[in-house]
């Protein structure tokens, strides 16, 4: 299974009525991450600020960029996929275009995980954006 598109992702958590149910489906999204190699996590790619070790490779394909994303937290995989969806093989002006707080308060994200995930998941944003800016 592919990572849903964010759109797709929004409306999905809008059917469960709670919030176990809904980590439960972030969490299942991180399982269908592709598998990072171990050769790739090393230090130069370590997302700093994150409390888990969160991996981040970046690859630029006609105009687009293409992440490798991996997390040693099951939580944080789950998180990554939610911001894959929105980022991943999309072109610079897309990823910095897109509304990714709108995006965060559509899934009602930040008032259910806590500070320090919520700092982690910033600071993936903001690695990706600065690369998007960069490129």
């Amino acid at each position: 299974m592919a990572i849903p598109s964010s759109q797709e992702i929004i409306e999905d958590l809008e059917f469960f009525d709670d919030w176990e149910q809904r980590y439960q489906y972030i969490i299942d999204l991180g399982k269908h991450l592709p598998a990072m190699d171990d050769n790739l996590k090393t230090e130069d790619r370590l997302v700093r600020g994150c409390q888990s070790n969160v991996w981040l490779e970046t690859q630029e394909k006609d105009g687009k960029l293409h992440f490798e994303v991996a997390s040693d937290a099951i939580i944080v995989n789950g998180l990554l996929a939610l911001v894959m969806a929105a980022y991943n093989d999309k072109s610079p002006q897309d990823i910095l275009a897109f509304d990714i707080d709108g995006y965060f308060q559509a899934l009602d994200l930040e008032r259910h995980i806590s500070p320090t995930r919520g700092n982690g998941l910033r600071a993936i944003v903001g690695k990706i954006q600065g690369l998007a800016k960069h490129h």
